[in-house]
């Protein structure tokens, strides 16, 4: 679009940015500046090289574009589908309303063959599962027990040992079905990784997150999920697989099966209430992040409300999942699609939309070279369940995102509070998640009232009922209120009718032609805005096949009315009399204005490009194309309403945006800028007004880069009723790549134009971030540009049109909007590949300096738009989660004394988890909703911002040897029953050691057959209490932490508890060593 940052605001002729009529001398005014003269020698020596393969400098950038050359041949493979009738079979004999019915599995097949869209899959034939692959994580006891149902006639015998297991019923036909369930779940990955298909879907019952080691649970009997991930890990040797759980029950079956191994991101969404929803576990908590070499790959994000909505789910989405998925990078993602959060849902009690679903998968389609994989979980609602479906399934075939219908409204407190305690819990382990800033404990004490953008991190815990001797096998389900069923029923059904799923006959428009290459400088052949800029990317679009896939428009030229909706007629009158001038006068007509250039055609030209928009324009909303391509120059988006500036002559986009809003009449118009110069003209044409929102992500450089000066800082918000319907982005340092891009969209493009809710996206498409230019600095890649056209592409319903601006190294631009139109075009366009290496690196300036700019933007840009509200609070600077080993004595002191926290209680759970020993028996304890004693009369005086709060006595210390105190504890110790390393403890009692649940739970068992209560991690030296189920912190437990302390550090663990420290070790068992009992 412009020039680089070296060029003054003058830089041609040297007029001012506002010059108008060339005073001063002409000789003097026809010389450009030294800074603009280096400029371009150094584009006319890049683009030399461009023409020769044999030069060193093309071979580097060769090199850059290696991965969009490789993306010529791929083409959008089918999405498989796979399901089996048979699956109705199962069903709960004694109870006929049980909500995990077979009429899940029929209504979601026959609204997807209503669509049309079982049709337009590839059928994948489902099979069973062997009992090796069963094995791979579940116990031959687990396998066998139910392989004895099968095909069983006596109910009773079913229905009693159903009893037996929290949530669960059994059929004759339960057995095979579960192994029809997984095995094709197994092979719906197996097509992807052998790349068969581009993503699909298994329609699959009965589902399988809930299913443990050895435990049926929550309906599940073997863990579809897991098994296929593990299934993909042994066979393919994948390395890096990202599970997604939006079920409205946390899946602690798949949590445990992939715990310790950093080779899987857990990520699950689920329904919380403090652990007052079932399955009433801590470790479904957020500080449940893993352990071992699997610590911080854990994320729970636990909703502590009902009646969460689209905003909520979206939030978490776009501001927490999407960066972890783009650091991570994973080579496969598998969905626990369960749609019990869905609206009706008697389960969920959630207001998530049948079309969210499609606008959650949506951004992940570009992700792990497209290889998705949605498997059926739980959705009790049998008509949101099967508008959920099949509306995912039409994201997979790579249909536009159907309309929200609804406004999306203000995300929920306790979304933020989740939000952010899960980002405070992983921060440690994630560069993307340091969005937030940080603030110091003295804050909290500098007055009654802690500042509003003080975000406090708090575990809370309420718990479920007590487990029952037997589990209820008939009348389970949960009752609402009819008036509630009818509303939501009559919501659906609204939702449903006003839900726009019809799709233009053809994807993508394209604008081109060839007269727009007359434009050109006479003076000076060098010139970065060249005539080849279009023609080499019209050249690739044909050597990738591009333009025979698209629908090819004719020229046309904009009117003078059509420009004069953004234009004085003044300026459109003096760019029409330069047709026919002499090239002299126009050289010197052009000094006059700021880094622009004349031509006898540059009115023909501009008028073509401007209505080349136009035509685009048409076509998508006339509803003949869903998106538009747009090859055209000169560029537009520096164009003032009174004159040309920086390369362009008249505002394409902008007269593209006013003209929707006239012709059609549009109210809500989104300008996404990633042109690396700030677009001032269109900035100033629309700051006042609030039906278009104009985002411009630019380098700015604290105001010295082009076109320089302040209008392009954060604080510019716009103007009257277009307060806060301008967002600059302003880049403050040069290098700025996809990571920094991506987050730009993540935690503030994306929410705050999902909040908008655009009718119309026009992109001001300007490559010169690219990698390559040689004015722009930046290095954002030609994936990482067909990646954020597709994230953009989920917005007005996918009516997204993509207009050239600038880009000055041909091979950049053209490889880039040859990436963006493979985007459109539904092609699985290659990830980016931020680089595993790149990370494990301290930050660059350049990510340092984002992460400042984003932050600032979070803080302005939260008084307009409440999206982003959340993500503008400050999080405690102090927290203790490093991975692997504790290593030093402040950790220790401070993490297990004074801040009740500590990294690998967090994240094990305790040897026994962090739960009661009945938890372990009910992972997923039972459906009532029965509250129990709460801790708030405790946290109301104990106000500790961070997340764990170990007992501060125990009735079992007392059963502590008085007179066997340790005096050393080897904290290397192997268990003395499996010879395991990984996370051990050790029995106060006998001093046996024994390795923790997530190994193989040897201690728990140690516990059960000798009632020892208290255990001590070697891992981090903290005590569990079995029958208290939970942390204990007391002096009696000083000389065995201290012993272990000394074996692991070879120093004395210091002494902070309140009481002074006894020789001869005798305190009470109050709180801090007092006498009195404890209450």
């Amino acid at each position: 679009s412009a020039v680089s940052s070296g060029m003054s605001s003058g830089a041609v002729g040297g007029g001012s940015s506002g010059a108008g009529t060339g005073t001063g001398d002409p000789r003097k005014a026809h010389k450009p500046s030294a800074a603009l003269l280096e400029a371009k020698r150094r584009a006319r020596n890049l683009l030399k090289n461009q023409n020769s393969n044999m030069a060193g400098q093309q071979e580097g950038v060769a090199d850059i574009f290696q991965i969009a050359r490789n993306a010529k041949g791929l083409l959008r493979k089918p999405t498989a589908l796979i399901y089996d009738e048979s699956m109705t079979s199962h069903c709960c004999i004694w109870d006929t309303k049980h909500y995990e019915c077979p009429e899940r599995f029929t209504r979601v097949l026959e609204r997807c063959r209503d669509l049309n869209l079982v049709d337009r899959c590839m059928r994948v034939p489902a099979r069973y599962a062997t009992k090796e692959e069963i094995l791979r994580l579940h116990t031959e006891e687990h396998y066998e027990r139910l392989e004895q149902t099968s095909g069983s006639p006596n109910v009773e015998v079913l229905e009693e040992m159903s009893s037996c297991f929290d949530s669960v019923y059994i059929h004759p036909s339960t057995f095979k079905l579960s192994l029809l369930a997984t095995g094709s779940t197994i092979e719906l990955v197996e097509q992807l990784i052998l790349g068969k298909a581009q993503n699909g879907m298994a329609i699959i019952r009965p589902p399988g997150h809930h299913a443990m080691k050895e435990q049926f649970n929550g309906y599940c009997f073997f863990n579809n999920v897991a098994l296929a991930v593990k299934h993909a890990l042994e066979v393919h040797k994948l390395e890096r697989i990202l599970i997604i759980d939006f079920d409205v029950h946390h899946g602690q079956g798949t949590q445990q099966f992939f715990y310790n191994d950093r080779r899987v991101v857990y990520f699950s969404i689920h329904r919380f209430e403090y652990g007052n929803f079932w399955p009433h576990l801590h470790e479904s908590d957020f500080h449940a992040t893993g352990d071992g070499d699997g610590t911080g790959f854990n994320f729970n994000v636990p909703l502590n409300s009902i009646n969460m909505t689209n905003a909520d789910y979206l939030a978490i989405f776009q501001q927490l999942l999407l960066p972890i998925a783009m650091e991570f990078q994973p080579e496969l993602i598998v969905v626990s699609a369960g749609y019990d959060a869905a609206l009706g849902c008697p389960e969920g009690e959630m207001e998530v939309t049948p079309a969210c679903y499609a606008h959650l998968l949506n951004p992940l389609l570009r992700l792990a070279d497209s290889k998705v994989a949605v498997v059926l979980e739980g959705g009790y609602c049998l008509e949101s369940l099967a508008e959920g479906a099949a509306l995912s399934l039409r994201a997979l075939l790579g249909d536009p995102c159907p309309p929200l219908v609804e406004p999306l409204v203000i995300p929920r407190p306790e979304l933020a509070t989740a939000l952010l305690n899960c980002i405070w819990a992983h921060k440690a382990y994630w560069r993307c998640l340091h969005m937030q800033k940080t603030y110091e404990p003295e804050e909290r004490k500098m007055g009654p009232r802690l500042p509003e953008d003080l975000h406090e991190v708090e575990r809370l815990w309420i718990g479920g009922p007590p487990v029952p001797d037997s589990y209820p096998t008939r009348d389970t389900a949960i009752p609402l209120a009819p008036e509630r069923v009818a509303k939501s029923a009559a919501r659906l059904l609204l939702l449903r009718n006003e839900t726009r799923l019809t799709v233009p006959p053809m994807r993508v428009c394209y604008a081109y032609d060839a007269e727009m290459l007359l434009h050109s400088n006479l003076c000076d052949t060098g010139h970065p805005e060249q005539p080849t800029r279009i023609l080499s990317i019209h050249k690739m679009h044909d050597e990738y096949g591009l333009l025979s896939r698209m629908k090819l428009l004719g020229p046309r030229h904009a009117t003078t009315d059509e420009i004069c909706l953004v234009h004085t007629r003044a300026h459109v009158n003096s760019m029409r009399r330069l047709t026919g001038r002499d090239p002299d006068e126009l050289n010197t007509l052009s000094s006059s204005y700021n880094s622009v250039y004349l031509h006898p055609k540059t009115f023909d030209c501009a008028t073509l490009a401007a209505g080349s928009v136009l035509q685009a324009v048409d076509s998508v909303l006339r509803g003949e194309t869903v998106s538009a391509i747009c090859n055209v120059r000169p560029p537009g988006h520096h164009a003032e309403p009174e004159q040309p500036h920086g390369f362009c002559i008249f505002n394409n986009v902008a007269i593209a945006a006013q003209y929707a809003i006239r012709d059609y009449g549009l109210q809500r118009v989104l300008i996404v800028d990633w042109d690396v110069h700030h677009g001032n003209g269109t900035q100033h044409i629309f700051e006042s007004t609030n039906k278009v929102l104009y985002i411009s992500v630019h380098r700015y450089e604290n105001g010295t880069f082009f076109p320089k000066g302040p209008d392009g800082d954060i604080d510019v918000c716009g103007k009257g009723s277009g307060k806060g319907y301008n967002v600059n982005i302003p880049w403050n340092k040069k290098g700025m790549g996809d990571m920094e891009y991506a987050l730009a969209f993540q935690q503030l493009i994306m929410p705050i134009a999902y909040e908008f809710n655009p009718q119309l996206v026009l992109i001001s498409a300007g490559f010169d971030a690219a990698i390559g230019d040689p004015l722009g600095g930046c290095k954002v890649t030609p994936e990482g540009y067909g990646l954020f056209t597709h994230w953009l592409s989920s917005l007005a319903c996918g009516r997204v049109v993509v207009c050239l601006e600038g880009g000055y190294n041909v091979n950049s631009i053209s490889y880039s909007m040859t990436m963006c139109t493979k985007s459109l075009l539904g092609d699985p366009v290659p990830t980016p590949q931020l680089g595993i290496v790149a990370l494990q690196k301290p930050p660059t300036a350049a990510y340092q300096s984002c992460i400042e700019t984003l932050q600032t933007c979070l803080a302005v840009q939260s008084r307009y738009w409440e999206a982003v509200g959340p993500m503008s609070s400050r999080l405690p600077s102090v927290y203790y989660m490093p991975g692997g080993e504790n290593n030093n004595e402040d950790f220790l002191a401070a993490s297990l004394r004074q801040l009740n926290i500590s990294s690998d209680q967090m994240a094990s759970g305790g040897p026994g988890g962090d739960q009661n020993d009945y938890d372990e028996d009910r992972p997923s304890g039972s459906k009532p909703k029965v509250k129990v004693k709460t801790l708030g009369e405790y946290l109301a005086e104990n106000r500790e911002m961070f997340a764990v709060y170990p007992l501060k006595t125990c009735p079992h210390l007392g059963q502590l040897p008085v007179e066997n105190k340790p005096i050393s504890i080897n904290t290397n110790a192997r268990c003395a029953q499996c010879e395991t390393e990984a996370e051990n403890w050790v029995c106060l009692g006998c001093r046996t050691v024994r390795c923790g649940r997530y190994v193989n739970e040897h201690m728990q068992m140690h516990f059960l057959d000798t009632e020892h209560p208290l255990a001590l991690s070697l891992r981090d030296l903290s005590v569990w209490c079995y029958p208290c189920a939970s942390y204990v912190d007391h002096p009696l437990l000083y000389p065995y932490m201290n012993a272990a302390h000394e074996s692991k550090f070879g120093t004395e663990m210091p002494w902070t508890y309140a009481c002074a420290q006894r020789f001869d070790g005798r305190y009470g068992i109050g709180p801090d060593g007092r006498d009195e009992p404890p209450a």
